[in-house]
């Protein structure tokens, strides 16, 4: 006989308790709209702590331990997804609870331009499907990466959330790289929306990115 499994697509059994726990913020959840970003900003829930949920670097959802197997059902928790400080967590109107970020939330996976008001507007898509139209609100971020020169790039999503733009889009971010003068000092960086986001002084762009 074939293994029942749960919401997650794991095993039931031994998980079956801590399970319980998620159909409730899954029910929290749906009871709430379920469908696109939720108005988290209006809601004063109490904390009812932390469970096993994680976002893993590379966007990929964990519930002890295992991958969420339903995109639907991801996307359903990241319509509630915020974050308070630097915690994350998943707010309904009736509790809130944290969860694990290794780095960003989301993945920036394609990346438009979009050239309707006169001016550039960088357009990311994330891998929860969110349209980000680029500029003051929605900010492009790049950190110190894991060697010198490297870059790391996120966008502010919502709620203090960033989606990392993934390898191939941040390479073509790069190509629409051009070099500004910023407080006195030539900056490559990319414009959108009427802001331009510096990456680094033009003078260390050889070898670098």
């Amino acid at each position: 006989m074939a293994e029942e499994t749960g919401p997650t697509g794991q095993a039931t059994g031994e998980a079956g308790a801590a399970s319980g726990r998620l159909e409730a913020v899954m029910a929290a959840v749906k009871a709430a709209g379920g469908r696109g970003p939720a108005p988290v900003e209006k809601w004063n829930p109490p904390d009812c702590g932390d469970m096993d949920m994680r976002i893993a670097a590379d966007g990929t959802w964990f519930y002890m331990g295992t991958p969420i197997g339903r995109p639907a059902l991801v996307r359903l928790f990241a319509s509630v997804l915020t974050r308070e400080g630097t915690r994350y967590v998943l707010k309904t109107p009736v509790e809130k609870i944290g969860i694990t970020v290794d780095d960003a939330p989301f993945q920036a996976v394609e990346m438009a331009v979009d050239d309707a008001d006169g001016q550039p507007v960088l357009v990311f898509r994330t891998n929860m499907d969110d349209l980000v139209r680029c500029g003051p609100g929605h900010d492009l971020r790049f950190a110190p990466g894991g060697e010198p020169g490297e870059l790391t790039p996120y966008v502010h999503v919502r709620h203090g959330l960033e989606a990392r733009l993934t390898r191939a889009v941040f390479l073509d971010l790069v190509e629409r790289g051009e070099v500004r003068e910023v407080e006195g000092t030539a900056m490559f960086g990319v414009a959108s929306g009427g802001a331009f986001y510096a990456m680094m002084p033009a003078a260390q762009l050889e070898g670098s990115l």
